[in-house]
């Protein structure tokens, strides 16, 4: 049976990712280099339709493309350990973590700022003064 075979275009619309993020994808070695027509079209099969949908689930989920990178081999690799898998799910988790509470802090900071600030028509605002590093 012949597998039915997509244009970048269709690809990108099955794995909801644009066009160039394909390229793109490509370029990184997340996706394999794919047949080409003699017209220098690229083939995609439902192969590769999967893995941009993989892609896109992990970007959506914030890794990097260092992280999805590993991940697509993991995934990729039945003999694989899940340790693995759950190590890279582990670390990323941390990071995020870091990432809101230091934006809460950032949060916290500005609406201390906002609170001190009159919103008026006089000259000095300590939003201005904090960002000087008065």
């Amino acid at each position: 049976m012949t597998e039915t075979l997509f244009n970048i275009g269709e690809a990108a619309r099955r794995s909801n990712v644009s066009a160039k993020m394909v390229r793109h994808y490509e370029s990184l070695g997340l996706l394999p280099a794919v047949n080409r027509t003699d017209a220098g079209y690229r083939q995609y099969g439902d192969r590769e339709v999967h893995t941009l949908r993989f892609i896109r689930r992990a970007r959506d989920l914030g890794f990097s493309m260092a992280e999805i990178a590993e991940l697509l081999k993991l995934w990729q690799n039945r003999r694989r350990s899940s340790a693995d898998v759950r190590r890279i799910a582990s670390a990323h988790v941390a990071d995020l973590t870091r990432k809101l509470e230091e934006m809460e802090a950032m949060r916290r900071t500005l609406q201390t700022l906002i609170h001190c600030c009159h919103g008026d028509h006089r000259p000095d605002c300590p939003i201005l003064e904090e960002l000087e590093g008065a």
